[in-house]
């Protein structure tokens, strides 16, 4: 049970957990798909002949064969480089977990959308002292409408130091300049944390044999009703499905995917 009208992050991972555990899914863990590919496998055995295809999937760890691949690796694998000078230090992070890390730390916090505004916050609030470097002239139109007002508002009475029409131009391992339209800035810096965004991983798509749409958007091509994609016995879930447009499927309109997935799967048994 959920104290609150969404789940917190802990909440949601107990969720998953106890689901995992109660259905004995078979989940192996920190191991990375190197490959899939399919082969030919007649009713004997053999590589050869008119049998069904069956899928290999070669991991970090292992090999496996399947019936059916399913990819939902969401968009979170790759991110936005910031490409400047010192983006290589151990003190900048694309990804941000535990506010107390930060505490009574000077902290840049790169972005305006979601994660940079959670990051900004939660670590003012446990101590840090948190400047924000945003490219725009405002935060983002799309933070959570419960959160904006408390960040604006932060802002505003100088809790929470903002230069915005600005970015970061190089990181030092105890200072950071930034670009501001008043002119250059240089800042005493312990942590940054870059929430500048990711990106799927449509190359691993692409390697996989799926096709993706020539347009910016470069959307994989899969049946709407079931989201088999053009290699049948593939499936794509989630928010990969909508190549780079990442804002359009998020957890609450994309877990119907599984639904018309398994539905489909069932039905080419029945039908076998």
């Amino acid at each position: 049970m959920s104290n609150n009208a969404k789940p917190t992050r802990n909440e949601s991972l107990e969720y998953y957990r106890r689901v995992t555990q109660n259905f004995n899914v078979n989940i192996h863990l920190f191991e990375e798909v190197m490959e899939v590919s399919r082969s030919q496998v007649a009713d004997g055995g053999s590589l050869m002949g008119d049998g069904k295809k069956v899928f290999h999937i070669r991991s970090s760890k292992a090999t496996y064969t399947c019936d059916h691949v399913i990819i939902a690796t969401g968009f979170y694998d790759i991110p936005y480089l910031l490409q400047v000078p010192g983006e290589e230090l151990p003190k900048v992070t694309h990804y941000y977990s535990d506010p107390h890390f930060y505490a009574f730390q000077d902290v840049v916090v790169v972005g305006a959308m979601n994660s940079a505004v959670d990051a900004a916050l939660e670590t003012f609030r446990k101590g840090a002292r948190v400047t924000m470097v945003v490219k725009g002239d405002a935060i983002g139109s799309r933070v959570k409408y419960w959160v904006k007002p408390d960040i604006e508002n932060r802002i505003k009475e100088g809790s929470i130091k903002a230069y915005f029409n600005a970015s970061l131009k190089t990181i030092r391992e105890h200072e950071v300049d930034i670009d501001t339209p008043e002119g250059p800035v240089t800042l005493k810096n312990d942590w940054v944390i870059a929430a500048t965004g990711y990106q799927p991983n449509l190359n691993f798509l692409e390697k996989t044999g799926i096709e993706l749409s020539d347009d910016d958007v470069r959307c994989p091509v899969l049946n709407a009703d079931t989201h088999e994609t053009n290699i049948p016995g593939i499936y794509l879930a989630g928010v990969i499905c909508g190549g780079m447009n990442t804002h359009r499927l998020f957890i609450e309109n994309s877990r119907e995917h599984a639904v018309m997935i398994f539905k489909d799967i069932r039905q080419k048994a029945q039908d076998a």
